[in-house]
């Protein structure tokens, strides 16, 4: 559903070394404060995505054990996980420094804001990163390293490098990294795959298309700018409102097909009434895009958030009752 046959042409993003946004309010030729620094390199981390990937993480891992899991084992996949997305996140904000410094969204970040050097950016990504799989390593088992270096991989090399820029269907093929936390989770635990991960995971894929769709369409001419091909930049409304719409419930779905796999109804039933509220939502805002009446896309953004996280408590209260 995410490959287009034709796309418009866009304007190339500038190169790294372009014109410097406006976003640097500090007197020119005076060094950054300390506590600014410790702000930039956190930011460089993208902080609420960290805590998105634990969100599914910690329940994952519950289920995984029928109840608490070694609260060592806990504390260091918590620890590995949130190195290795912040770390990929690092070496994200580095590779799309370029096209960063045109997008409104964007443009404050540490490094078009030079409050953090590229080198710098790179150096600290990939620190991050290799702590993360060598904790992972010595914590877990080879099932659960390997998927998160290759996780850091896909995500830096793969997604950010190549589909971001070239494809409209970037969300859907990015959507893997982004679900893997919780097969990651699954396997530190068990050190293997089942099927209930599986669901899960496609939980998580499913949903991220109407959730990025959604701020995607908030910032359609910030990616314009900046030559990304978003699918709202490059297809018709009505292309855009069939993915939303048709990933919902896609979501639902997934989420009904994990409960027969060793969950009961403190899971089923919350997680389905969400569930069908996410769909009414995604349905919502497609009819008045297609309508051609003022869209809320962020609100559909925020409450996705909102979905995600409540069936995954369902999954954690599930797996201690």
């Amino acid at each position: 559903m995410s490959t287009l046959t034709e796309r418009p042409v866009l304007p190339a993003a500038s190169k790294a070394g372009g014109k410097k946004t406006r976003s640097v309010r500090r007197p020119a030729g005076s060094p950054p404060r300390a506590r600014d620094v410790v702000k930039a390199y956190v930011a460089l981390t993208k902080p609420r995505i960290v805590e998105l990937l634990l969100v599914t993480t910690v329940p994952t891992m519950m289920l995984a054990a029928n109840g608490l899991p070694s609260l060592w084992l806990m504390a260091a996949v918590l620890v590995g996980g949130s190195l290795a997305a912040g770390g990929a996140s690092a070496l994200n904000c580095y590779i799309d420094r370029d096209i960063d410094q045109l997008m409104r969204r964007t443009k404050r970040r540490p490094l078009p804001a030079h409050t953090v050097s590229p080198r710098n950016a790179l150096y600290f990504g990939l620190t991050l990163s290799v702590l993360s799989v060598v904790i992972m390593a010595l914590t877990t088992n080879w099932l659960a390293t390997a998927m998160t270096l290759g996780s850091i991989v896909y995500y830096d090399l793969v997604y950010t490098l190549w589909l971001k820029r070239t494809t409209s269907a970037n969300t859907f093929w990015g959507g893997i990294c982004g679900s893997t936390p919780v097969l990651i989770g699954w396997a530190a635990v068990t050190g293997s795959l089942s099927p209930v991960a599986w669901a899960l995971f496609a939980v998580v894929f499913f949903w991220q298309m109407p959730h990025f769709y959604a701020l995607a369409i908030k910032y359609k001419d910030d990616y314009a700018r900046a030559g990304i091909p978003m699918l709202p930049v490059v297809a018709s409304v009505k292309r855009v409102n069939l993915e939303i719409v048709g990933f919902a419930w896609l979501t639902l779905i997934s989420s009904l097909a994990a409960w027969p796999f060793g969950l009961s109804w403190i899971y089923g039933i919350p997680s389905t009434i969400v569930g069908v509220m996410f769909v009414l939502e995604s349905h919502l805002l497609a009819r008045r895009a297609s309508k051609g009446e003022p869209v809320k896309p962020m609100r559909l953004f925020h409450w996705s958030t909102t979905y995600l996280t409540i069936v995954f408590l369902t999954v954690a209260i599930d797996a201690l009752v």
